[in-house]
């Protein structure tokens, strides 16, 4: 479990540091491979996102599951991230993930 956390870690890393451009300038790095680059909204919290989520999904999971997401939805999404797949995010993280979602990407009326 160590070792996982340890190549997870190593992974968020590198791929943060080579998507930092994407996310501020919608451009992929010189040499990448063509792909399509998803822009989320600007706001606190975004860089985050980023850096986290990538490493196992695109981004476009974020707006394309937006229209049914309020924040319990966001809330249960990012326990299942962490719980279930092993997501590196801590507790603060994911209270500004949650926070940057729910303003950002809630969809679904809250009931």
């Amino acid at each position: 479990m160590l070792r996982r956390a340890a190549l997870i870690a190593a992974a968020v890393g590198a791929t943060a540091a080579s998507l930092a451009g994407v996310a501020e300038t919608g451009v992929a790095a010189r040499g990448s491979p063509p792909q399509e680059v998803i822009q989320l909204r600007d706001g606190a919290g975004r860089e985050l996102i980023v850096s986290r989520c990538i490493v196992c999904h695109s981004l476009e999971y974020i707006p394309s599951n937006a229209p049914a997401m309020d924040r319990g939805g966001w809330q249960k999404t990012i326990q299942k991230m962490r719980g279930r797949f092993g997501a590196p995010i801590s507790d603060e993280e994911a209270a500004q993930i949650l926070d940057y979602l729910a303003a950002n990407y809630s969809g679904k009326s809250q009931t």
